[in-house]
């Protein structure tokens, strides 16, 4: 029996002999790693980083909502609304702080940091981008465009007549509490003159002598009427 195992060990390819001896120099490299991997993990501490995002202008201001991503882990977080951040990164961990409208910054963690805590200021430049002119037209031509306007039908509704009836009324009012104006005036004089020419020649006549109201109204009309009949007697 033990014969045969060894014929059967014999009679094997030499690659499937010599794989275990290819596969031994990668197993002591990963035991090598294992051991040490710990010891690395254990003196890298976590760093929290603080600060603001400001903008490159004469007078800084805040940038809202900035984005910090860590790019060895891909994580990262976002500023407040007035720009403070926090974050807890590594010694030698690279930060790219983004905003729209502003040009990407990295910022490079020392690996020389002995405190745990790690104060920053990050400013950001400006990001502007000048378009070309555009010319915008409702439609394809001039021609089209006339010829829906004129076949335009412009619905009224009952909001639209009601504002229109307030604005006649309101009007009307603003017009009562008016004075009148230089033509009215004139309009108005006249009427008064041509009032007191027609009364006048209504009661003393136009030729001068005394008309038939005036007379009867005379009272010394009257008294010169009875003189005369008792003349007459």
């Amino acid at each position: 029996m033990r014969l045969f195992a060894f014929n059967a060990m014999c009679s094997l390819p030499d690659s499937v002999l010599l794989r275990p001896m290819r596969q031994l120099p990668l197993l002591v490299l990963l035991l090598g790693l294992g051991a040490f991997l710990p010891e690395r993990l254990h003196a890298q501490s976590a760093i929290q980083l603080s600060g603001v995002v400001l903008t490159t202008d004469s007078l800084p201001q805040f940038i809202p909502r900035a984005y910090l991503r860590l790019r060895s882990r891909n994580t990262g977080t976002l500023a407040d609304d007035e720009g403070f951040f926090s974050l807890a990164v590594w010694s030698g961990d690279t930060v790219e702080v983004s905003h729209l409208g502003f040009q990407k910054e990295k910022l490079y963690v020392p690996d020389t940091l002995t405190q745990k805590k790690y104060l920053v200021q990050i400013f950001l430049k400006r990001d502007t981008t000048m378009l070309q002119e555009v010319n915008l037209y409702p439609w394809p031509s001039p021609d089209r465009l006339i010829s829906h306007l004129l076949n335009m039908q412009v619905e009224t509704t009952q909001m639209d007549i009601a504002q229109r009836n307030l604005a006649i009324q309101s009007l009307r009012e603003r017009a009562a509490t008016m004075g009148s104006d230089a033509v009215a005036i004139q309009k108005a004089a006249i009427r008064m003159q041509e009032s007191a020419m027609y009364n006048r020649g209504r009661y003393y006549g136009a030729d001068g002598g005394m008309a038939m109201l005036g007379a009867l109204s005379n009272p010394f009309a009257w008294a010169q009427f009875f003189e005369s009949l008792k003349k007459k007697k």
